[in-house]
C-alpha cells in the first residue's frame, strides 16, 4: 500500500509523489507477475523469476528431452527385436521341417522317386528361408549387421552369398547401456567361413607414413604423445613437444628440427647425414662417431619408451648403436609390400577356387596390402580378405554357401616360390588342422584294435593304407597313423615319411625311392617314387579304414611325367550355415544318398542348436529393452513430479496473492490520492 514513511515529517510534494509512485508501481510489477504465473501455470518463466529454480528446472528439461530421445531407441529396439524373433522363429520351424524330412527319408523303404520328391519340397524351404534372412525391421535387414540397409543374403553362382558386415549396429537404451537391434555374420542363418586364418606374421617395418595410432610402441600399449627431452655428452636436457604428431615422420622431423636447433645455439655436432629417421621396426639415430645422445622423459611421461627412444632401463644412441625399440607396427591396408619382412622375398601369383571356378592371381605388382585384397577380391568368386584379429596377418572368407564341389580353396601355383603359404592363407599347407578335412569330420583312422591271439594291438590289424610302388617287386608300404599323428596335415606328413623310410630300408630300395608331401600346383597330397620304376603308385584301403578316402588319395590319379601319384583335395572350405546344410540335403535326396543325407541332418541340427542360442540372445535383449523403458518411465516420472513442484504454478495460493494484491494496489491508489492533495494549508487549519 502507498504511504509515507512515519520517520518523515515535512517532505517536498515531488518527494511524496516518487514514493507513492514507487509503492504502486512494485504493487503493480507483482500482480504482473502473478498475472502470468496463472496464466502460463509456471511459477518460474525466466532465469531471473528465480536463478537457483530455473537452473534445477534446466538440469530437468534436458533430462526428460533426453529421456524422450531414449523413449523413442527402446520403441524402435522394441520393433527391430520383435521382427528378428519372428524371423529366427519362421527361420527355426523352417530348419525343423527340413530336419523331419531328413529324419524320414534316411531310413529304408523309400525309393529314388520319394527323395527326389521330397528335395523339391526342400529347395521350397530354401527359398523360404532366404525370404525370412532377408526379412526387414524397423532398423532393416534383420541380418544386415552394421550396413541394415544393404541386403545381407543374395544368390550369387548357384548359391547363397552373405555379405554383410560387422556385428550389428546398436541403439542406446539408458545409462550408457546400448544393445543391438540387427544381427551380423555370428549366426546359423547367414555366416562365413573363416578356416583360412592367415597363419604367417607379415611383421612388417616401420615407415615414414605410419601412422602413431598404427603401432603398439615400445610398452605395447600404443604411443601416448607429450613432451620428452635430450642431452647430447650427458650434457644440458632440451625439451621437445610431439604433442600432435600424426605419422612416424612427423616425429622424426620434429626431432631433427630440435637437434638441428642444439646444435646451432651450441656449436656441436650431433647428428650425422642420416639424421632420425625410420629403419627397420623402429626409428634410428645417426649419431656422430664419440657421440651419445640419450632420449629421456619429461616427470610423468611415457612418450620417449612407447616411440622407442628409451626403455625401462635407459640406453643412449650412438655410431655403434643407432637402432631404438621394436614399435611392433600393425598391419594396415595401406602398409607397403616391401615393409612386410614376414613375406620373405616378391610375391608371384597364387590360385583362388570358389563357386566352381578358379583364377589365377597374380600379385606380383601388389605395392601394398590393399592391393592383394583388390586383386583376390576382384575375381569375384566370392571371398573376402580382412586383417586378423591380431593385425598381423590376413584372413580369406568364403561368403558363398553352396554345394560340396562350389567348396573354396587356396592353392599354390607352381613355379610361384610358394607365394600362397608365405601369405599364409594356402588352405592345404603344412599347418592346416586335420580337423577341418572333410567339411570338419577330420580323417577317420583305425587305432586300438587288438590280436585275439596275442592280446595285444598290432601294426598289421591298425594299419590304414597301403602304397604299391612301380618298381618290378611292386614293393608294398603300410601306413598306420595314430591319434597322435592327426594334428596337422605336417604331422601326418612326417609320421608317413617315418614309416615309408623304414620300409624302403627293409625292402633295400634307397631312401629317397619314395616320399610323400605337398603338391606344388595346387592342392593335394603327392606320392613321389623313383622316376626309374616303371609301373605307377598306387593306394589302397587297408582294415577298412577311410584314413586313405579322408585325406584324398582314393579319388588321387597317377601322374607319368612327374612319377608322382596326385590325391585329391579334401581340405576345401565350406560356409557352416543352414543354407550350406539344405543344399546338401537337397543334393543328397536328389542323389538318393542315405549318408549324405545323415550327414546334412547332423549339420543341420548344430546349426538349429546355435539357432536357438541366438534366438536366447534375442530374448535377453528383449528383456533388456523392457526393463530400460520401465525404468525409463520410472525415472522419467521422477523427474517430472520434480520439475512441477520447481516450476509450476499453485493455482489456489496464485489466486489469493492475485486478490491479495488487486486489494493492495487499489488501497495504494486510495492513499495516494488522499495524501496527495493535501496542502500546507491543511495543516495551518
Amino acid at each position: 500500500m502507498s504511504t509515507i514513511p512515519p520517520g518523515l515529517a515535512r517532505v517536498p510534494n515531488s518527494l511524496r509523489s516518487q514514493l507513492s509512485l514507487s509503492s504502486i508501481n512494485k504493487s503493480q510489477l507483482a500482480l504482473l507477475q502473478v498475472q502470468e504465473q496463472l496464466s502460463t501455470a509456471r511459477m518460474v518463466n525466466r532465469v531471473s523469476d528465480d536463478p537457483v529454480r530455473a537452473a534445477l528446472i534446466g538440469v530437468l528439461d534436458d533430462k526428460l528431452d533426453r529421456s524422450v530421445q531414449r523413449s523413442r531407441n527402446i520403441s524402435h529396439a522394441q520393433a527391430a527385436l520383435g521382427e528378428a524373433d519372428n524371423a529366427l522363429a519362421e527361420i527355426n520351424d523352417l530348419g525343423l521341417s527340413a530336419q523331419e524330412i531328413a529324419s524320414n527319408m534316411v531310413g529304408t523303404g523309400f525309393s529314388s522317386g520319394d527323395r527326389a520328391a521330397q528335395a523339391t519340397i526342400v529347395q521350397s524351404i530354401l527359398d523360404g528361408m532366404l525370404s525370412q534372412a532377408t526379412r526387414q525391421s524397423a532398423a532393416g535387414y534383420i541380418l544386415g549387421g552394421d550396413q541394415p540397409g544393404q541386403n545381407p543374403i543374395q544368390h550369387f553362382r548357384g548359391g547363397y552369398r552373405f555379405t554383410a558386415r560387422g556385428n550389428g549396429i546398436v541403439t542406446d537404451i539408458n545409462l550408457g547401456r546400448s544393445v543391438p537391434i540387427t544381427l551380423g555374420g555370428t549366426n546359423p542363418v547367414g555366416s562365413t567361413s573363416g578356416r583360412v586364418k592367415g597363419d604367417v606374421d607379415f611383421n612388417p617395418d616401420l615407415t615414414a607414413g605410419t601412422r602413431l595410432s598404427d603401432l603398439s610402441g615400445g610398452r605395447g600399449l600404443g604411443v601416448s604423445l607429450g613432451t620428452l627431452e635430450f642431452s647430447f655428452n650427458a650434457g644440458t636436457k632440451v625439451q621437445v613437444d610431439l604433442t600432435g604428431a600424426d605419422t612416424a615422420d612427423d616425429i622424426t622431423k620434429r626431432l631433427n628440427q630440435a637437434i638441428r636447433a642444439y646444435e646451432t645455439t651450441n656449436s656441436v655436432t650431433v647428428l650425422g647425414p642420416g639424421g632420425v629417421s625410420v629403419s627397420g621396426a623402429g626409428f634410428s639415430v645417426d649419431v656422430v662417431a664419440g657421440g651419445s645422445l640419450q632420449f629421456s622423459e619429461v616427470a610423468g611421461g611415457v612418450t620417449a619408451q612407447d616411440l622407442g627412444l628409451t626403455a625401462a632401463v635407459p640406453f643412449a644412441f650412438t655410431s655403434a648403436t643407432p637402432s631404438g625399440v621394436d614399435l611392433n607396427a600393425k598391419l594396415t591396408w595401406t602398409t607397403p609390400v616391401s615393409a612386410m619382412t614376414g613375406l620373405g622375398g616378391a610375391l608371384g601369383t597364387i590360385r583362388v577356387k570358389n563357386v566352381g571356378g578358379f583364377a589365377d592371381v597374380d600379385l606380383s605388382g601388389a605395392t601394398t596390402l590393399q592391393d592383394i585384397r583388390n586383386r583376390i577380391e576382384g575375381t569375384n568368386l566370392g571371398v573376402r580378405v580382412v586383417i586378423n584379429d591380431a593385425g598381423t596377418g590376413i584372413d580369406v572368407l568364403n561368403e558363398v554357401a553352396g554345394t560340396r564341389a562350389m567348396a573354396m580353396s587356396i592353392e599354390e601355383v607352381s613355379g610361384n616360390t610358394s607365394t600362397a603359404t608365405r601369405l599364409g592363407i594356402r588352405s592345404f599347407s603344412g599347418t592346416t588342422q586335420m580337423s577341418d578335412f572333410n567339411d570338419g569330420r577330420g580323417v577317420r583312422i583305425i587305432d586300438g584294435v587288438i590280436d585275439p591271439t596275442t592280446g595285444t594291438a598290432t601294426t598289421l590289424l591298425n594299419s590304414d593304407l597301403s602304397i604299391t610302388l612301380g618298381d618290378g617287386a611292386s614293393t608294398v608300404i603300410a601306413i598306420d597313423l595314430t591319434p597322435a599323428d592327426m594334428t596337422t596335415v605336417q604331422t601326418v606328413l612326417t609320421a608317413m615319411n617315418a614309416q615309408i623310410a623304414a620300409q624302403l630300408a627293409t625292402a633295400g630300395l634307397a631312401p629317397g625311392d619314395c616320399s610323400v608331401g605337398l603338391a606344388a600346383d595346387g592342392n593335394g597330397l603327392v606320392i613321389n617314387q623313383n622316376a626309374a620304376f616303371a609301373s605307377p603308385v598306387s593306394v589302397g584301403q587297408l582294415n577298412n579304414s577311410q584314413a586313405a578316402a579322408d585325406l584324398g588319395l582314393m579319388g588321387g590319379a597317377y601322374d607319368s611325367t612327374s612319377s608322382s601319384f596326385v590325391g585329391t583335395d579334401t581340405a576345401t572350405v565350406r560356409v557352416d550355415n543352414l543354407f550350406t546344410h539344405l543344399i546338401d540335403l537337397r543334393d543328397a535326396l536328389n542323389a538318393n544318398d542315405t549318408s549324405g543325407i545323415a550327414l546334412a541332418s547332423e549339420g543341420m541340427s548344430a546349426n538349429l542348436d546355435r539357432l536357438t542360442e541366438v534366438r536366447g540372445l534375442v530374448g535377453g535383449y528383449q528383456q533388456r529393452v523392457d526393463s530400460a523403458q520401465q525404468l525409463e518411465e520410472d525415472q522419467t516420472l521422477v523427474d517430472t513430479s520434480v520439475r512441477s513442484d520447481l516450476r509450476d504454478v499453485n493455482y489456489a495460493e496464485a489466486a489469493t496473492r492475485l486478490s491479495q494484491l488487486q486489494a493492495q494496489l487499489t488501497a495504494g491508489y486510495q492513499s495516494s490520492s488522499a495524501t496527495l492533495t493535501r496542502t500546507l494549508l491543511d495543516f495551518l487549519q
